[in-house]
């Protein structure tokens, strides 16, 4: 059994709406789902938007390997209402993003899954939730806990805890 952290945004469509299934998708197919942090609104990260994302991380302990986990979790992206199909020039707006942010202690690299996540100590709209619910996590490569990467980070961009979350 490993325990896995993913994080979730939306900024297109019903965003609670999304992030929930997700979670549902989440815990009928990958592991069962442990914590959840609350839900945050934050500004895009890395591009231009009008629409604000709700972000959340969540916990899962599951029995799947990473290549197998990943693979359902594109999965269920696409069910909601992913469209990874035409060419990315970059960042972009969607109903539902889910990463991988860590798989244990795991140290992944390979050409379709890099973990631990290779940006998650410079997005607020990642540290933020994860201190919430594991500010004693430390990152395997960092040697520095969910707090410790949290005041490094020189990410600036706002983000509130979502109303009745």
């Amino acid at each position: 059994m490993s325990d896995v952290i993913l994080s979730m945004g939306s900024n297109i469509g019903n965003r609670e709406m999304l992030i929930a299934g997700a979670v549902k998708l989440i815990s009928e197919r990958c592991g069962v789902v442990a914590m959840k942090s609350s839900l945050y609104e934050t500004e895009p990260w890395g591009f231009d938007s009008n629409g604000m994302f709700l972000n959340q991380i969540i916990k899962i302990n599951t029995e799947l390997d990473p290549t197998s986990l990943l693979e359902n979790i594109l999965q269920i992206e696409i069910e909601l209402g992913r469209n990874r199909t035409k060419p990315r020039t970059g960042y972009e707006s969607r109903p539902i993003d889910i990463d991988i942010i860590y798989f244990s202690d795991l140290i992944i690299n390979t050409p379709d899954l890099t973990v631990p996540h290779p940006r998650m100590q410079m997005r607020r709209f990642v540290l933020v939730p994860l201190t919430e619910i594991l500010p004693d996590l430390v990152h395997p490569l960092f040697k520095k806990n969910s707090s410790e990467l949290l005041k490094s980070c020189s990410d600036t961009s706002m983000i509130e805890k979502y109303p009745n979350s």
